[in-house]
């Protein structure tokens, strides 16, 4: 999916584009699911033009999981094969990942956690670091009370393999009656 100017939906097409180059830091993947976050309408529409540099055709997308294809001859931490996560949000916008192949600089990568598919990794990076930041900048500790509004959805970063909330808070998640269940699942607290 690319654009090759700024616009609505209507400019996002299908494209064919050359494979991306592998620099020394930087390891090729082959995506499996990307996410779409609110700041990709506004990469689209032009919004984000004064604050980085930008090329055409332009591959949008910030999150994705997927497969090492290769890696740059820098690269020790990933090889071929290897499952991944990543927040891939460069320096200039171009090489997104709403694409077959997407060129990712070693920092933005984690190993996909394997208890998650490919689709539920891909909703990860940018909403689940947002999560993780503002309750480690808040301090959040076992004496809190965190409450995530549309839990249905948002309380996903409480998916843990020992089970439990992060920091030991209580959660409270604001959900429809059908979501309850889920959220008790993941240890929270429903509420309507």
């Amino acid at each position: 999916m690319a654009l090759n100017e700024y616009g609505g939906p209507d400019v996002l097409m299908l494209r064919d584009l050359p494979d991306p180059k592998i620099e020394p830091d930087v390891v090729l993947v082959r995506a499996r699911a990307a996410s779409v976050n609110p700041v990709d309408w506004k990469v689209r529409d032009g919004h984000l033009d004064g604050a980085f540099y930008v090329h055409f055709p332009l591959v949008p997308g910030w999150d994705v999981a997927g497969v090492v294809e290769a890696v740059g001859p820098s690269i020790t931490e990933f090889a071929p094969g290897d499952e991944v996560i990543g927040y891939v949000r460069r320096d200039e916008i171009q090489h997104g990942t709403y694409a077959e192949l997407v060129p990712a600089p070693i920092r933005a990568l984690a190993p996909k956690p394997r208890s998650v598919g490919f689709e539920e990794a891909a909703a990860l990076p940018l909403a689940g670091l947002t999560a993780y930041q503002v309750l480690d900048a808040a301090s959040v500790g076992r004496d809190d009370t965190v409450v995530v509004h549309a839990g249905g959805r948002g309380c996903r970063f409480l998916r843990r393999p020992a089970g439990g909330a992060p920091w030991g808070a209580r959660v409270i998640g604001a959900a429809s009656e059908s979501n309850h269940d889920y959220l008790r699942s993941l240890g929270a607290e429903p509420v309507a």
